[in-house]
């Protein structure tokens, strides 16, 4: 597949940048895959669409304040942002680094308490593992100085509200850098509505990382390399997804990390792991049923996601019309239905 064929025009004032005040009041874009069909509803309606049996996986993972600045000894500025922690050497993490020049191995980052990191290595350019020069965990030191690493299409500080805005409800196990966003949607009150009309409610894990926002570059997108992401489904949710398989109800994934975690134990067996899936037209789903997701970017692997189990030309009609219905995009914006 060409990388023009993931391309559309976003009119960038439809690139949401604050959350809503009540975030179940999103709009839904209801799609057939099969006519191609489009309903415009609201979120909150979201049981209408679901029936007694369905099986609702959610992405449990939380989102954690990954990103912290320093200065080098020099004086210039850095951002860093964590990506997750490294087995040597012992208490290092992986990071990603923006500076004017980047420093070198063995160099000394001070943060704005006077405590310092050390650049261990570099995993390759502009990936350094870090430590700290005292002994303190970096988890520690994220809890206390870290800023949630906001996409960089939302261009504006994190504010109080991202605090709560930006996790789901049900975020549970700490580790994600990016919000599973499709999930942002939901409240405890709509689970429990939807729980009341027999709908089943399964989690996993899959710890988003940066890799989420790394656009397509390569002419031909098979060429493109995703991250690998940590993902788990606990015994439980295995055999949710089992009876769900055995009773032919569908499995409705909420968000592409969900899609991502559910395929990979689809084609590995393996409840826990790594995965560099990448969901692209042509990708067989074991698995997901239906998806329920957010308006994404062009050029992105989560458009080539939702193009693989809706069709391209189906997805490309309704962005127009949620474009031309004024739908908010990405990370903030609203929701779809793909069912």
């Amino acid at each position: 597949m060409r990388l023009g064929e993931l391309d559309y025009e976003l009119p960038v004032e439809l690139i949401a940048q604050q959350p809503l005040d009540q975030r179940e009041e999103a709009r839904l874009m209801v799609l057939d895959r099969s006519s191609g069909a489009a309903e415009h509803s609201r979120f909150r309606k979201l049981g209408r669409y679901l029936a007694d049996g369905d099986l609702l996986v959610l992405n449990d993972t939380r989102v954690f304040p990954a990103r912290l600045f320093a200065r080098k000894e020099s004086g210039g500025r850095v951002e860093l942002v964590f990506v997750r922690p490294v087995a040597q050497p012992p208490g290092a993490w992986l990071a990603l680094i923006r500076a004017h020049h980047a420093p070198g191995a063995g160099s000394r980052l001070v943060l704005e308490d006077g405590r310092a990191l050390r650049v261990a290595a570099y995993e390759r350019p502009g990936r350094p593992i870090l430590v700290s020069e005292d002994g303190a965990k970096l988890e520690a030191i994220l809890m206390t100085l870290g800023i949630l690493a906001l996409p960089p299409y939302i261009r504006r500080p994190p504010a109080p509200c991202d605090g709560t805005a930006y996790q789901t409800v049900y975020a549970d196990k700490i580790g994600a850098v990016a919000a599973p966003t499709a999930g942002l949607h939901f409240t405890t009150e709509l689970l429990d509505e939807l729980r009341g009309i027999g709908v089943r409610i399964a989690s996993l894990t899959l710890h988003i990382g940066p890799g989420t926002f790394v656009p397509l570059r390569e002419p031909l997108i098979e060429s493109h390399s995703m991250e690998a992401e940590w993902y788990s489904l606990d015994e439980a949710t295995a055999g949710a997804i089992e009876l769900a398989r055995r009773t032919g109800a569908r499995v409705v994934a909420v968000g592409t990390s969900t899609v991502r975690a559910l395929e990979s134990f689809a084609i590995t067996g393996d409840r826990e792991g790594f995965t560099g899936l990448f969901v692209r037209p042509g990708f067989r789903f074991r698995l997901t049923d239906s998806l329920i997701t957010n308006l994404h970017a062009p050029r992105s692997t989560v458009l080539a996601m939702v193009m693989a189990l809706a069709g391209r030309e189906r997805i490309l009609h309704a962005y127009q019309q949620a474009i031309r219905h004024r739908y908010r995009f990405l990370s903030y914006g609203d929701a779809m239905l793909i069912r």
